[in-house]
């Protein structure tokens, strides 16, 4: 069975390709990192890194090594931190400012539990969850599924976010052939911001009010963000967005059960589990 320093060792000389730096990075010596990977290369049977002067590159064995061990030691390092705060009271529910649907304050008084809210920034909730570092998260769709369960807490339209000298900034309502939007619409405010350059939706709302793009919100998120230079119009034909709430995957904490359960029990008191009628637009 292999051991966790190994593999730390080895993850560390595949991201920095030089066993010089990953000796610098894990603050051991050059000599005793290197007799390390070559014990762990007997150990499996195969070359992990094919070594020149210059460059250290993978092997197809390591390669595929690098994709398991990843996971598995930030499974394990998850493991050791929920077992740290396994007495200690209360949860830790991640949540990205603004977007929770309007559900944050009533979940938090309907929980029997203690809940610390942790503020994240966009697509941060899973990661947060795979580390052991917060116990559920509050997120819409798009997520990273991997190593995570969810329950979908509620359904809600999606607005088209158009700058105020749009030709339809100020239609009823637009169809998604009217704004040329294709492609997966959960994905498309992320991939504007990473594409303009920029941090965060204000700054985004700044470049639409602007003119230089448009991008597709949950309805509850645009109401917290009105903007002189930003129109919001509803699309008729759009997928509804999803806002659900997750946990570590085959998680059995009777405290984050009674989470969820208190979540989902919150959102149908407002009316706003899948199949609602309308979700909606301003905060509960």
């Amino acid at each position: 069975m292999v051991e966790s320093r190994p593999l730390r060792y080895f993850v560390a000389v595949a991201e920095e390709r030089s066993f010089t730096r990953a000796a610098t990075r894990l603050g051991i010596a050059g000599p005793a990192l290197s007799r390390a990977i070559q014990a762990l290369e007997h150990e499996l049977g195969v070359s992990l890194f094919a070594r020149s002067t210059r460059v250290v590159d993978l092997t197809e064995a390591g390669d595929v090594l690098l994709t398991h061990a990843r996971p598995a030691l930030e499974a394990l390092d998850a493991a050791a931190l929920r077992a740290s705060r396994a007495t200690r009271a209360g949860l830790v529910l991640a949540v990205k400012a603004d977007t929770d649907g309007g559900l944050l304050e009533p979940i938090l008084r309907a929980c029997p539990e203690p809940v610390t809210v942790r503020l994240c920034g966009w697509r941060e909730h899973t990661h947060l969850l795979r580390t052991g570092e917060v116990d559920a998260a509050l997120m819409f769709e798009p997520y990273d599924p991997e190593g995570i369960d969810v329950d979908v807490v509620a359904e809600e339209p999606r607005v088209a976010a158009l700058p105020a000298t749009h030709p339809l900034a100020g239609a009823q309502a637009v169809r998604l052939a009217d704004l040329d939007l294709t492609g997966d619409l959960g994905e498309r405010a992320e991939r504007d911001i990473g594409a303009q350059g920029v941090h965060d939706l204000a700054q985004l709302l700044a470049l639409i009010g602007l003119g230089v793009t448009i991008t597709v919100l949950p309805a509850s998120v645009a109401a917290k963000y009105p903007r002189p230079a930003v129109r919001y119009v509803p699309i008729e034909d759009c997928p509804p967005a999803a806002l659900v709430i997750g946990w570590a995957e085959r998680s059995r904490s009777r405290a984050v059960a009674a989470l969820v359960r208190a979540t989902l029990a919150v959102a149908e008191e407002h009316g706003m589990r899948p199949g609602s009628a309308q979700w909606p637009t301003k905060s509960a």
